[in-house]
């Protein structure tokens, strides 16, 4: 029986840094929670801010989730993303003051049905609205990412002018549903309710766009057409068609999460959308485009940092996370989990 050639090829595993690379993202967070316990003296003092900074990174998702998906499929830069925001925070507002007698019952169960029917009704309108916004302000304007920055940013501006003719120029003050008021304490940690809420249906949101992107048709086609929306089209599907409803769909995240942004806020303004979309662009980029598993990570980053911050420099706040920014692209130039490479 003769030996083994030389030349024979080896299995060797690869480098543990090499297989924990692609991890590496999803451990950043539980290091920026331990690297809060270890700044932040009181113990429930930390509890309270991590829970509030998931709550807060939550809602920041649901917005960024939508746009990250338009983003990356659709190759469109839409400045007037914010304008969703607003119009879906007005438009659930409008439904809980007419749902007044269930906001105030001593109910959770209405409380919870005012808040549906709420939800429901901002994220119908805004993916109406996203719906025209595509066919007219969109559409002329593919492959040219300077016009969309133009066209974009004077839909937001004549969006915010529309909400002040409907609504009003003044900010209007809301109140939660009577059940989610207030606070519950768990071992020392007062702990907010309705921010308890946020956190799980940030989580349900995840959860229902990764089955989606990863267990359903229309995920693997969505998947593929940020990939490579040349192939899809050539293997006979009507890409364009898929490009309006990720558009009517990112138009309706963005509208529900206006409405848990207003109620976290318990404030609503005609230029709140505009506000919060720093964050949002901040949170995309360093996700990485088209990718919903890096917005997840990113927005729980930006939550979680501009709470523990703020709580141990309230100064240094405002450019915490303009630095994790910085320092993430210094690290990863196409974001922590991109989907496409460029």
């Amino acid at each position: 029986m003769s030996a083994a050639p030389d030349h024979t090829p080896v299995m060797t595993r690869p480098p543990l840094a090499l297989r924990l690379e692609p991890w590496l993202p999803v451990l950043l967070l539980p290091l920026l929670v331990l690297a809060g316990w270890l700044a932040i003296p009181s113990a429930s003092s930390w509890l309270t801010l991590t829970i509030s900074g998931l709550a807060m990174g939550m809602m920041i998702f649901v917005i960024a989730s939508g746009m990250t998906l338009i983003f990356g499929l659709m190759d469109i830069i839409n400045f007037g993303h914010g304008a969703f925001i607003s119009f879906g925070a007005f438009a659930g507002v409008s439904v809980l003051i007419w749902l007044s007698a269930l906001t105030g019952a001593p109910s959770l169960l209405l409380n919870l049905l005012a808040l549906l029917a709420a939800v429901l009704a901002a994220m119908a309108f805004t993916g109406a609205l996203g719906w025209g916004f595509e066919r007219v302000i969109i559409r002329p304007v593919y492959g040219s990412h300077l016009k969309q920055i133009l066209v974009t940013m004077g839909g937001l501006i004549v969006a915010e002018q529309l909400i002040q003719v409907i609504w009003g120029p003044r900010e209007i003050h809301i109140a939660r549903p009577e059940m989610l008021k207030g606070a519950v304490t768990v071992m020392g940690a007062t702990l907010e309710k309705y921010r308890l809420v946020a956190v799980a249906t940030g989580l349900v949101v995840f959860l229902a766009m990764r089955a989606v992107l990863r267990g359903t048709r229309i995920g693997l086609i969505v998947r593929a057409g940020v990939e490579n929306r040349e192939m899809v089209q050539a293997m006979g599907y009507r890409i364009n068609r898929v490009f309006i409803a990720v558009f009517i769909a990112g138009s309706a995240l963005a509208g529900l999460g206006g409405v848990m942004w207003a109620l976290y806020q318990e404030m609503i303004t005609a230029h709140m959308g505009n506000e919060i979309m720093v964050l949002v662009f901040i949170v995309v980029i360093i996700g990485g485009l088209g990718s919903v598993e890096g917005a997840f990570i990113g927005a729980l980053m930006v939550g979680l940092l501009q709470n523990y911050v703020a709580f141990l420099e309230p100064k240094a706040a405002l450019i915490s996370n303009i630095g994790l920014m910085v320092a993430i692209l210094m690290w990863r130039p196409q974001g922590m989990s991109p989907v496409i490479r460029v």
